[in-house]
């Protein structure tokens, strides 16, 4: 379901968006209001980071609001619950995001139980491999949600097709080696990298680690088909306020 919605968007977009948001920062009242401004700002689809004590993928921009969130007392529970409350007002696919020792201490069965319950289309759990995944995998595909599997420069044409075999609705591409937040170099450079992921799979290819603005996005289109924007976001949220978020993401078309 979510790799047609996405091939449909693509027959209007050139290219889409895709935002991220940690649950419960700066508070969920104030993340309400991004995945608002958001969804009117025209964004293709969100996904939304249960906060985590050691984010491994993440750089510090988003370390700090995991960091800020679970100080604050945030929940599992509290962030399903606000997922499902966006899932069910927004007319866009919601995703969440975290890290496999919150899965595994929920209970996967358990969990991906809730996701489809509430309207959550899939997960991206970075540091949760396919041949260590087989109860996460069952779970999901018996509750026909989508694992979201990564790519990255350093993975080889067979390892990709075979992350690709097992994951659904789209593959995330990092954009290069390392964590979320600092600079990428958009340039021909990534050309082959690209390439590379389109061979390995027929599903959507998504591209995150390090855009930052509409040049970034530019020069992502035909050359991926989501460009993922993260850090900067909280970044601004982080400098300016939430009223920033809108702005900034009209500047990306």
């Amino acid at each position: 379901m979510l790799e047609q919605y996405l091939k449909n968007r693509l027959k209007d977009k050139k290219i889409l968006l895709m935002t991220h948001i940690v649950l419960g920062y700066p508070n969920f009242e104030d993340g309400y209001q991004m995945v608002e401004s958001m969804v009117e700002a025209g964004v293709d689809l969100m996904e939304l980071q249960i906060p985590f004590s050691e984010p491994i993928a993440d750089g510090p921009v988003i370390l700090r609001a995991n960091q800020s969130a679970l100080a604050k007392g945030v929940t599992v529970k509290k962030c399903l619950e606000f997922a499902g409350d966006v899932a069910d007002k927004f007319p866009i696919p919601f995703l969440i995001m975290t890290y496999y020792n919150i899965l595994f201490q929920y209970g996967l069965k358990r969990f991906a139980g809730v996701m489809a319950k509430n309207g959550i289309q899939g997960a991206i759990v970075p540091d949760l491999p396919p041949e260590e995944g087989k109860e996460y995998l069952d779970a999901m595909k018996n509750h026909e949600r989508c694992p979201i599997f990564i790519f990255s420069p350093t993975t080889p044409l067979e390892r990709m097709k075979y992350i690709a075999s097992h994951g659904n609705g789209f593959i995330y591409c990092v954009a290069r080696k390392g964590v979320t937040g600092a600079e990428t170099d958009f340039s021909a450079d990534l050309q082959s990298y690209l390439a590379r992921c389109r061979q390995a799979t027929t599903l959507p290819i998504a591209l995150g680690f390090g855009v930052k603005d509409k040049s970034d996005v530019d020069f992502l289109t035909g050359r991926v088909d989501i460009a993922v924007i993260g850090s900067q976001t909280i970044r601004l949220v982080e400098n300016e306020g939430v009223g920033a978020v809108a702005p900034f993401i009209s500047s990306l078309r």
